[in-house]
């Protein structure tokens, strides 16, 4: 068996996290993180701008924009994990930061809600493909003793896109006026021409070892690469598959319910004072926190060699934030309703160790799609948790649960179900990747 390309044990850890497939995996996370949030940032000016402000509070979940965004997402997911597996892991990154440069550009052209939701979808089906491919090549490019540190400084790096999303919110209006433009325009302008920068940067750097491996050795029997059904004719790779996809359900449900709907729902119903709660900065506090988040369990589960002790961890810590946030906050300040917030998402701080969790489960010719589909399918999951909270929380003329309640009933739904995820899965920390999946 050929040797991967790994670094020598005695190789300075620095070394390592300047591997050029972690550096360019950070930065395209960055790209990746500043485009998935960047409409919550500029949702409100955006609507407005184009005069559908009537959808910022009472959309019906069909005309819900982010949701069309997850949706691209979830099928994106498929075809470019699909695609890292059969043509490589490079081939998917550059696919993927190309098609959601291009729509970011088309974003900033919209004139209708038909095609700000066409382009949102659009952009969707390319960050799909974005993370899992990052997390796949970084993980088969260090050693095993210390991938983890490697997708620990993408997702640092890569979730601050985030808050610079949410500064540039209050302060691209001055640059796009210097251009004669909308600033919410500007925003998605900007974000599809540091995506078509990233491309260039990605040249030179070299495929995964494994897969080349995989590629050219794979024994006759072997499930073939890329095979997104062969996760659902083995009852052992389903099960392995599903709990990575549900341990990743809580993550999505804060962000996309409870955070983007602070300012609009959230805040107003808890009386919360000072300064307006603004959606942009809500979204900035939270990655913020994810950043810390991510890096801290990235580091923890390097230092207690286990990854499910340290997802447990968060989990259990983001849960009591979630807690406070629907039940406690009444009358808060708006700045301390924002280091709840950014406590919220330092709980979610596990988001990265899920996706490498989900590589870590699955041989090479299924890496790729696994680490791929599973953040987007619970990215996807969005849609499902928005028709539910619509569904549950009625109308202004026909209300049926408070906010708070319906937030809770689907808390519970995603806690319980990553709790019981995560207590039937496998610990991965230090597992050797140089193998395949059999039939």
């Amino acid at each position: 068996m050929s040797t991967p390309d790994f670094p020598a044990e005695t190789r300075p850890l620095w070394k390592d996290l300047l591997h050029p497939a972690v550096i360019v995996g950070a930065l395209g996370y960055f790209v990746d993180i500043y485009d998935l949030t960047l409409f919550m940032t500029v949702r409100e000016k955006s609507l407005n701008g184009l005069g559908l402000g009537h959808l910022i509070t009472g959309a019906p979940w069909y005309q819900d924009l982010l949701s069309w965004q997850m949706l691209g997402m979830l099928l994106g997911g498929i075809f470019f994990g699909v695609l890292g597996d059969r043509m490589g892991r490079l081939t998917t990154l550059f696919g993927s930061i190309l098609l959601y440069s291009v729509a970011n550009i088309a974003n900033g052209l919209v004139d209708s809600f038909e095609a700000y939701a066409f382009w949102r979808f659009v952009a969707g089906l390319g960050l799909a493909g974005e993370l899992g491919g990052c997390i796949a090549l970084v993980s088969e490019s260090l050693s095993k003793e210390r991938r983890g540190y490697g997708t620990a400084v993408v997702a640092t790096v890569g979730v601050f896109g985030a808050v610079v999303a949410g500064y540039m919110a209050d302060h691209v209006d001055a640059i796009g006026a210097v251009f004669g433009t909308d600033g919410w325009r500007m925003s998605y302008f900007i974000g599809g021409g540091l995506g078509l920068l990233l491309l260039l940067l990605r040249v030179g750097v070299h495929e995964s070892g494994m897969f080349h491996h995989a590629k050219e050795h794979g024994a006759e029997g072997d499930v073939k690469r890329g095979d997104f059904l062969a996760l659902f004719t083995s009852r052992d790779r389903f099960f392995r598959y599903a709990r990575c996809v549900l341990i990743g359900l809580p993550t999505w449900y804060m962000i996309g319910i409870l955070v983007q709907r602070a300012s609009t729902v959230f805040a107003p119903a808890a009386g919360i004072t000072g300064e307006p709660v603004k959606t942009n900065w809500a979204v900035a506090a939270f990655y913020l926190g994810l950043t810390f988040g991510d890096l801290a369990s990235g580091v923890g589960s390097q230092l207690l060699r286990s990854r499910r002790k340290v997802v447990a961890g968060f989990l259990a810590f983001s849960l009591a934030c979630v807690v406070c946030y629907l039940f406690g906050a009444d009358g808060w300040t708006s700045d301390a309703y924002y280091r709840l917030i950014f406590l919220m998402g330092l709980g979610m701080g596990y988001w990265a160790l899920f996706v490498t969790i989900a590589a870590e489960q699955f041989g090479t010719n299924l890496r790729a799609t696994v680490a791929t589909t599973v953040p987007n399918f619970a990215r996807g999951s969005l849609v499902l948790l928005t028709f539910g909270f619509t569904q549950l929380t009625g109308t202004k003329e026909l209300p049926f649960l408070a906010p708070s309640l319906a937030g809770a009933v689907l808390g519970v739904i995603c806690f319980g179900a990553a709790f019981y995820a995560l207590w039937g899965m496998e610990e991965t920390f230090g597992k050797d990747l140089d193998y395949q999946e059999q039939k």
